[in-house]
Formats: structure tokens, sequence, C-alpha cells
């Protein structure tokens, strides 16, 4: 099976992608046709759909697993049998995404609520049909005994500044990773659980801590009204850590002293 083209988006590693596209609008990606295969012709009238489905590979997943964990699990059960579940770790390792289509120039589809990484090799393409496709009265299992809803994510002023200064100097988005980590499931037994070794919480100041790679992202919650504030950001690395001449592991750490640099001497928050 050969692609038709590829997917670029914000999602570079797999903790990036959103687990359900469609809840995090405003994250536009495209996917771009292979030249010289008359795909002009095949893209004729599809301009008139609102979404499209778009058939991937999961390129980066060796493997596959007979259970899996869902992201919100049903009341009762930690893991489900893999074909009943949208887990990427498959027999064949293959994608199917519902995602908005909002134009078509040449060769290049810009797309938004897409759950797909950068660089996905997209297999196939074909219109969202409501008529066709949509089966609202449908029973869905055990994602009807799902445990938990969406939490609004927010951010501070000081970690708008932060993020888009780490973003326009990196492929990192740390906003779009905290969205996709904090959002969605059970507030005691699964978005913040402690136990996960990136995510630490004190229930007493309901406060928290959640690590991408080397950066440490500073988040207050509200229970009641399902509300996360994401406060500031910090390095993960210490003042010793970032002295010259040691060793520079992921090759980011004259970023990181920037960074540092530019916060503690008032970062521009517009």
């Amino acid at each position: 099976m050969t692609p038709i083209g590829t997917f670029y988006g914000d999602a570079v590693y797999k903790y990036d992608a959103p687990r359900q596209g469609r809840l995090f609008a405003g994250h536009p990606g495209r996917i771009e046709l292979n030249a010289g295969q008359n795909f002009e012709m095949a893209l004729r009238d599809l301009d008139g759909f609102e979404r499209i489905w778009v058939i991937f590979q999961f390129h980066e997943n060796e493997g596959w697993r007979p259970t899996t964990r869902p992201p919100v699990p049903p009341k009762g059960k930690d893991r489900v049998g893999t074909f009943a579940s949208r887990s990427p770790y498959r027999p064949n390792p293959i994608g199917l995404s519902c995602v908005r289509l909002l134009k078509i120039e040449g060769l290049t589809l810009y797309v938004d609520e897409a759950d797909l990484l950068n660089e996905t090799p997209v297999l196939d393409i074909k219109p969202y049909i409501p008529m066709a496709d949509a089966f609202p009265d449908a029973k869905a299992g055990w994602v009807e005994e799902q445990v938990g809803d969406v939490w609004a994510i927010e951010m501070s002023e000081e970690f708008a500044a932060q993020n888009r200064w780490i973003a326009e100097h990196s492929v990192f988005d740390l906003f779009s990773f905290a969205q996709v980590q904090l959002s969605r499931g059970n507030f005691a037994k699964d978005v913040f659980d402690s136990s996960r070794r990136r995510l630490t919480i004190d229930v007493t100041s309901h406060t928290g801590v959640l690590a991408y790679r080397t950066f440490r992202i500073h988040f207050n919650y509200d229970e009641p009204e399902r509300q996360v504030l994401l406060q500031r950001i910090t390095s993960g690395y210490s003042a010793e850590d970032l002295k010259q001449g040691t060793e520079d592991k992921y090759g980011d750490k004259d970023l990181h002293r920037e960074f540092l640099y530019l916060c503690a001497n008032g970062l521009k928050k517009n």
C-alpha cells in the first residue's frame, strides 16, 4: 500500500496528539498530496464537503497489544479489547480520522480537528456524508460508561508569553500538550493521577506540575468548575545542569539558558 500524501501539523511527538481531534479545534494542519499522480482531478468536487475521512498509517508504532487502557476508562475497568478501542497499536497500523476541511489549494488540503502526528503518511481520503456516516442513536458500548468530562484549559499572560517564545524557538507547543494531557477524564483517577511519572499534584493547594520533555508546566485547578489555569513554564534543568561544559544529551540547553535569562529579565507578554 502506497501513501498518497503526508499530513503536516503541530503534534510532533505521540503525547502531543489529541485523543479526539474534534475536541481540539484551532490547531490546523495540512495534507500535501503527492505530485504526478493525477490527484488534481481526484480532488475535484471535494471542496463542497465540510468534513472528510482521512485514512492514515500509524508510522511510529511497532507491534500491537490485544488489550489497551483508554484515556478515559469505563467504570470498574482499566483495560478494554483493542478492537473495541481507538488504540494506535493495532495488528495493521491503520488509523481513521474525521477532520474538518478548511480549503483546498492545488494538492494541499488545509484541515482542522486532526489527531494525526506531523509527517503522518496518508493512505486515502473520502468525503464525510452525514446521511450515510452518522448514526447518532447507535449504542457505544463501554464508551457510554466512561468516567469524566472535558475540563476547560486556560493560560495566564505569563504562560502565554513563555509558550509563544518557546514555540518560536523550537518545535514545542506546551499549551497544546497541556490540553491533550489535562482536559479529559476523571479528576481523581485519570487526568490528575500522580502515579503518572510526568505529573505531580498537591491536593491541598490545588496545584500541579506537568513535565513536557525538559520543561515543566505549573498549573492551578478548580475541581467544582472543571477548570485548569496554566500559570507558568519553568526549566526541568537545575542551575548545575546548565553550567557550561556539562553534557547536553537532548541538545536543548542553550534554549533553556536563553529562556531562563529572558524570564528573569521580563519576557514580554504581548
